[in-house]
C-alpha cells in the first residue's frame, strides 16, 4: 500500500504534466490511426468480419463499466483496467489481445497519450466508423501505473461466486453483481435464466453506475448493436487469465488449445452469436431483431445458457464472422430479454 504510485517508481519524467504533453499530440492522426488499426486483422487474432471495432468497443465499456458512485472508485479515468485484478476478471477475458491490438499506437505516441484516454478513445472511433454520430471525445485521462490496491471488489475468494446478494440485497457499495463480472450475469441471476429476475439485477447494478432506466436501455442497446459473443467451443479448457498465467504468456491470458484458439474458434464469454443482422453497423438492427421475434432458451455450443429465436429467415441471419457465405443464429442474452420482460424497459 505504501509503495502504490510512488513517484520513486513512475515510469514518467520529474515533473511530467500530461496537461501540457496533450498540447502536442496530434488528434487528427491519432483517429487517422485508430481507424486504420480497426479493420487492419492480424493473424495472431484475427478480428470478426474483418472489424477489430465491437472489440475496441467492448475494451472501452468494460474499462468504464467498473464504476460505481458509492466510492467513485472504478472507471476508465486512470487505465486500471491494464491491472490486477481488473485485467484478470472472467468478463474481461481476451480484451488482453485488444490493449496488445493497440500497443502500436501508444508507443507511436508515447506520453503525450495515455492508456486511459487511448482505449476509451478507441472505442468512440470504433463507433463513428460504424455509422454513430459522436458527439466528439474529451482527452485528459492520466495514467496510474500500479494496481489500485486499496479498491475494494467484494469479500469473494473466487471468481463469479454467488455470496454478495442480489437485487436490492446485493453487498453496499458494490455494484455488479458478481466478482468478475462487469454488470450482470448474462446468462442469468446465478446462471439461470429469467428475465424478470434479471431486469431486478439490471436495475439495481446500473442505478450504482449512475444510470436511470432511459440510460440504461440505450447502453445494453448500444452495445448489442454491434459485434458478438464468442462460445465455440469449452471454457473449461481456457488457460489461466494473465495474472496466473506462466512467464511464457507474457501477459496474454485465457489461451485456448481448441482448434485455432482464436477467430471461429474463440471462447470468450460462452455465448456464441451476434445479435443483429448487421454487426458492423450503427443501426436500430438490434431493436428489430429483439421485438420482432418469438425467443426461447437453448445452450450454445460451450453450454451457456442463450436466447435464439424461434423462427427466422435466413436473410435476417448474420453472416458468419469468418465465412461470408455462411449464415448465423442470432442470439440474445438474459439482460437482452429483461429489456422486452420488464414493462419500465
Amino acid at each position: 500500500m505504501l509503495r502504490q504510485h510512488d513517484a520513486k517508481t513512475t515510469p514518467l519524467e520529474p515533473g511530467f504534466s500530461y496537461r501540457r504533453a496533450l498540447q502536442n499530440l496530434d488528434f487528427e492522426a491519432l483517429e487517422t490511426d485508430v481507424r486504420s488499426l480497426l479493420t487492419n486483422s492480424q493473424t495472431w487474432w484475427p478480428a470478426d468480419w474483418g472489424n477489430y471495432g465491437a472489440l475496441m468497443i467492448r475494451l472501452a465499456w468494460h474499462s468504464a463499466g467498473s464504476y460505481r458512485v458509492s466510492d467513485g472508485r472504478g472507471g476508465a479515468s486512470s487505465g486500471n483496467i491494464r491491472f490486477a485484478p481488473l485485467n484478470s476478471w472472467p468478463d474481461n477475458a481476451n480484451l488482453d489481445k485488444a490493449r496488445r491490438l493497440l500497443w502500436p499506437i501508444k508507443k507511436k505516441y508515447g506520453d503525450r497519450l495515455s492508456w486511459a484516454d487511448l482505449i476509451v478513445f478507441a472505442g468512440t472511433v470504433a463507433y463513428a466508423s460504424m455509422g454513430l454520430e459522436t458527439y466528439g471525445f474529451a482527452f485528459g485521462r492520466e495514467d496510474i501505473w500500479h494496481p489500485e490496491y486499496d479498491v475494494y471488489w467484494g469479500s469473494e475468494t473466487e471468481w463469479l461466486e454467488s455470496t454478495r446478494g442480489s437485487g436490492q440485497n446485493l453487498e453496499a457499495g458494490l455494484a455488479a453483481t458478481q466478482m468478475g463480472l462487469i454488470y450482470v450475469n448474462p446468462e442469468g441471476v446465478d446462471g439461470q435464466p429469467d428475465p424478470l429476475r434479471t431486469a431486478e439485477q439490471i436495475r439495481v447494478t446500473f442505478a450504482r453506475m449512475g444510470m436511470n432506466d432511459e440510460e440504461t436501455v440505450a447502453l445494453t442497446a448500444g452495445g448489442h448493436t454491434v459485434g458478438k459473443a464468442h462460445g465455440n467451443g469449452d471454457a473449461s479448457k481456457l488457460g489461466p487469465p494473465p495474472e496466473g498465467a506462466g512467464p511464457k504468456e507474457q501477459g496474454l491470458g485465457w489461451r485456448n488449445q481448441q482448434g485455432q484458439g482464436h477467430g471461429p474458434d474463440t471462447v470468450t464469454s460462452g455465448l456464441e452469436g451476434a445479435w443483429t443482422s448487421n454487426p458492423t453497423r450503427w443501426d436500430d438492427g438490434y431493436f428489430k431483431m429483439l421485438m420482432e421475434h418469438e425467443w426461447e432458451c437453448r445452450r450454445s455450443p460451450s453450454g451457456a445458457w442463450q436466447w435464439e429465436p424461434i423462427d427466422i429467415q435466413d436473410e435476417d441471419c448474420p453472416v458468419d464472422s469468418f465465412d461470408g457465405s455462411t449464415r448465423r443464429t442470432p442470439i440474445m442474452t438474459d439482460a437482452d430479454m429483461a429489456m422486452v420482460a420488464d414493462p419500465i424497459y
